[in-house]
């Protein structure tokens, strides 16, 4: 079974509906202390405060014929065509306000969210402008979203820039979780483990409760073999969301790799409850139910699973090996054959057919089947012995002469049962000598 982490939340940048519209009535409130505002953009605000935003576009372009540097004009129309969805057009308006008023904090971080969101490089430019500018209003609050939106920007391209930008928003808002939270996403993607757990550690003493740090926790232990680190946090976070699928399927793969095979079978059987076509907790349920012998359970979710994957030759190929422990050899059989057809590069695939063809003493498929498999990953031990046996029974005397030789000569004392059968056979074939 596959130890896969849990899927942490996207902190991707997201223009929200309600940050910009926190953003665009503290602009608002500073035109109206500076300067008396023209009469058509008072009256588009209190359109767009009923939502009227085609109402405020008109009113908006009238107010921009009369003066096309309005920056106020301009920011109002940025928010008004993204809220109709014209994000393009948005960019177009939130660009002009900054142009014509360079300074002022809320157009640079309204313009850098929206590059951002369009993923347009100019992002970095305008968000590392608003980090220093004076907002309107809750100044601490607004340069730390400049911040750590700024820090999202760069993650790909700078990390370092973008830890140090997280690190900003931390000293402007102590009590954030979030900052601690999106370095530790980042620490984690470069492998810097230590770093990252202890920024997780640090959200969960400013929020004791968040699952994100949790499992941002859960996925550096799995990641550096803490399993047994892991399995009270999931079992924390299981107990805090009964309800989460993924919480209930990390913890029983965690279970399954400490070997509490029961205990993993009933968190996997309780994610599938939750979450009924999910393929990957069948494949995990099956794979547990292999390892507790359990062979007709694991054959029937690998029946169901193959109703709807049914051109996945690893499916085909793991049901086949549930039927050979069955001593199901021909239906066995069949499913290596469609796997090997499905994907005929699978060395595993065809050496499982050639020893289900040989199980079903069908030797010439078996000895097609070990060449094909010779051809992706050559020749070991066990494909001379089983070449030897399949020509030894179709008493081909000097072949299997041959690879008894061959597997005696590559087996080096490794096989004993296989190796005194090889020498007692060619006793029997070889001609003696006088």
């Amino acid at each position: 079974m596959t130890i896969r982490c849990v899927s942490n939340s996207a902190f991707a940048l997201i223009l929200s509906v309600s940050a910009l519209a926190q953003t665009h009535t503290t602009v608002r409130h500073h035109r109206e202390v500076i300067e008396e505002q023209p009469a058509e953009i008072a009256q588009a605000e209190d359109a767009i405060q009923k939502n009227d935003f085609a109402g405020a576009e008109t009113l908006l372009k009238k107010a921009l014929d009369k003066d096309p540097n309005n920056y106020q004009a301009w920011f109002d129309l940025g928010f008004v065509l993204n809220r109709l969805k014209r994000t393009d057009e948005s960019i177009v308006a939130y660009r002009k306000s900054v142009s014509a008023k360079p300074d002022v904090f809320e157009s640079n971080l309204n313009l850098g969210l929206m590059l951002a969101r369009a993923n347009n490089p100019d992002a970095e430019q305008y968000l590392r402008a608003a980090t220093k500018l004076k907002p309107t209003a809750n100044p601490q609050d607004g340069l730390a979203r400049a911040w750590l939106s700024l820090g999202h920007v760069l993650e790909n391209r700078k990390p370092q820039d973008a830890l140090e930008a997280y690190r900003q928003a931390s000293a402007l808002t102590p009590a954030d979780p979030e900052p601690h939270l999106s370095a530790g996403l980042l620490l984690e993607r470069q492998k810097d483990f230590t770093g990252a757990e202890a920024e997780y550690q640090q959200v969960l003493k400013l929020d004791p409760h968040s699952s994100e740090a949790a499992l941002g926790l859960t996925n550096l232990y799995m990641k550096s073999g803490r399993l047994s680190d892991a399995e009270p946090r999931l079992r924390q976070l299981a107990a805090e969301r009964p309800e989460d699928a993924g919480v209930h399927l990390q913890l029983g793969r965690v279970l399954a790799a400490l070997g509490k095979n029961d205990d993993a079978i009933s968190e996997i059987q309780t994610a599938l409850k939750l979450s009924p076509d999910d393929s990957e907790a069948q494949r995990d349920l099956a794979d547990l139910f292999v390892r507790a012998g359990k062979y007709g359970e694991a054959d029937k979710l690998y029946v169901a699973l193959l109703s709807t994957h049914a051109s996945d030759a690893e499916l085909h190929q793991l049901r086949g090996e549930v039927l050979m422990k069955m001593r199901s050899l021909p239906d066995a059989q069949e499913e290596f054959l469609t796997a090997t057809n499905l994907k005929p590069d699978s060395a595993s695939a065809w050496a499982s057919l050639a020893a289900a063809a040989n199980e079903n003493q069908n030797y010439p498929l078996a000895l097609r089947a070990l060449d094909e498999r010779a051809k992706l990953a050559g020749e070991n031990p066990g494909s001379y012995f089983l070449r030897a046996t399949a020509y030894d029974h179709l008493h081909d005397r000097k072949q299997a002469s041959t690879y008894y030789h061959l597997f005696l000569d590559s087996a080096n004392g490794q096989y004993p049962d296989q190796e005194w059968q090889a020498r007692h056979r060619l006793v029997a074939i070889e001609p003696k000598k006088n």
